[in-house]
């Protein structure tokens, strides 16, 4: 009967043979489906872990660019203050806003090498430093002398922590949420400038020697947290491959991707960039002798940084009271008030560029911002030079102005950094960004410290009317000189500018545009 039981069973083992056939397969079966199902979620627990991990990455590194902007809004209103309370000339006034950028090129410059030789990571937090003591200065300072002094050294942190923080977050994000996240400095640059305008209203009540001080002192506060995330966030692992540390490259970057294969074939592509550089060359003197390839990267990256400054941005948020005052508002406080309105602005259409910036790409992002920007540039320009004073003046001066800082947020703003964070190679890749930031200071400083003498010869309107032309030239310098890099590793960018003819042209035209505003 057992025999019998078994042989019915079709089996070669001893069992029950009132089971039926498979019944042993079918419950294997349902055990595969469970592990299967615990594999998936674990796969979308670690993508989550992944993403807030990186997510904070970019945060903390960007905080240091609150700095830059609490400086670049807060003076607007403090400048007022300082000079009834120093009592300094208008050429002092030019002097002591425009002297932050040109002075924050030194820390651009210095800012490449110190990374590579103590890491982007330290770098970050050394700007901090130099700039607290800065602030420190400022805050104190009896005399327009001593103001300066304070002044120069927070622009050398301020020229340090802006060209490291978009190298180091392109260096660690993956490749799909790059262009996002490394457009968080714009967003942080953004949102310091919205907080130094609400310093400005909150703080215009007290005495003219107290109220600025106020305003610059707490400018320091972004640093405290600075000091706090360097023992967060860790080193970059490009950075790690250059000092021959793999394995705690590969740690990071199991961190920062979302399976282990990409993490491999990342960290291959890492190394073989790292191992093809010429190491014998010394970086700066590459850099001053550049190949073709190398040379259309420059072009790129230091132009669109120019091109990001010379059409006014920083003169338009430093000097906004003064183009709302030339638009007929007179009293101080609906001034600062006008400041907010352009603060905000400012801040919330960045965000459209952190939605759209890896889905759409980098190109047409910069097409809508810089056909938009140099709309309202000469809108501005119109309203002032034709228009009289009164209620309907003043409503197009702050739309367009509000329009201006708006199209800038939404590409030429963030896309810039993100661009120049991309598309060098890995060995001269912070020196070369640092050339590309000592460029936008430059520029914002040079602007910066000539608008008020250049605005009382030819007016403000006509000061505009030459910042809409310079934007009118950019359209031109992202359709022939800027390639798309949406969704390519920065391995594979450096690529793009091997052969001249690969992105001329490029792989986005004005005709995307539409498929952008369509979305």
């Amino acid at each position: 009967m057992g025999m019998a039981g078994v042989q019915e069973n079709g089996h070669g083992e001893m069992g029950l043979s009132d089971f039926p056939l498979g019944s042993k397969n079918k419950y294997k079966r349902m055990d595969s489906e469970f592990t299967d199902d615990d594999d998936q979620y674990q796969l979308e627990r670690r993508k989550k872990s992944t993403r807030k991990y990186v997510f904070g990455c970019a945060v903390f590194a960007s905080l240091n660019n609150v700095l830059l902007g609490y400086d670049v809004g807060v003076m607007s209103g403090a400048i007022l203050f300082i000079q009834q309370d120093l009592k300094i000339t208008e050429v002092q006034q030019e002097v002591l806003v425009g002297v932050l950028s040109i002075i924050s090129l030194i820390g651009s410059l210095a800012g490449g090498r110190t990374s590579d030789a103590i890491g982007r990571k330290w770098t970050m937090g050394f700007a901090a430093v130099i700039f607290q003591i800065g602030a420190a200065v400022m805050t104190i300072a009896p005399s327009f002398e001593i103001l300066m002094v304070g002044r120069i050294l927070a622009g050398v942190g301020i020229g340090f922590g802006v060209m490291i923080a978009p190298v180091y977050i392109a260096e660690i994000s993956p490749t799909i949420a790059r262009g996002s996240l490394t457009s968080f400095p714009e967003i942080f640059i953004n949102l310091g400038i919205l907080l130094g305008y609400v310093s400005n209203y909150a703080f215009s009540g007290l005495s003219a020697h107290i109220s600025w001080r106020v305003m610059l002192a707490v400018g320091v506060l972004p640093s405290v947290f600075i000091g706090v995330a360097l023992f967060i966030i860790p080193e970059s692992p490009r950075w790690l491959v250059l000092q021959n540390r793999v394995e705690e490259a590969r740690l990071v970057l199991l961190k920062t991707n979302e399976n282990d294969s990409e993490v491999e074939e990342r960290l291959a592509e890492i190394q073989q960039a790292a191992g093809t550089a010429d190491t014998d060359k010394p970086v700066w003197r590459e850099l001053l002798s550049p190949s073709p390839a190398l040379r259309r990267m420059l072009i790129t990256g230091i132009g669109i940084q120019c091109f990001q400054q010379i059409t006014g941005i920083d003169a338009t948020v430093y000097y906004s009271p003064a183009i709302f005052k030339a638009a007929g508002i007179e009293d101080e406080s609906k001034l600062l008030a006008a400041t907010v309105a352009v603060g905000v602005s400012k801040t919330a259409f960045i965000l459209i560029a952190i939605i759209l910036i890896d889905k759409v790409g980098r190109k047409p992002l910069l097409y809508v911002s810089t056909i938009g920007m140099t709309t309202c540039l000469l809108g501005v320009g119109i309203t002032l030079l034709l228009m009289k004073e009164g209620s309907i003046s003043i409503a197009l001066a702050i739309l367009f102005v509000c329009g201006n800082v708006a199209f800038f947020s939404v590409g030429i703003g963030p896309v810039c950094w993100v661009l120049t964070s991309e598309i060098f190679p890995l060995r001269l890749r912070a020196q070369a960004s640092g050339l590309g930031a000592v460029g936008n200071r430059m520029c914002s400083g040079l602007i910066a410290m000539s608008f008020l003498s250049v605005s009382r010869a030819i007016t403000v309107g006509g000061t505009f009317l030459i910042f809409s032309v310079i934007s009118a030239l950019s359209i031109a310098f992202v359709y022939k000189h800027v390639p798309e890099t949406k969704g390519k590793s920065l391995e594979q960018i450096e690529l793009l500018f091997q052969d001249e003819y690969s992105f001329q042209g490029g792989e986005v035209q004005l005709g995307d545009v539409e498929h952008l505003v369509q979305k």
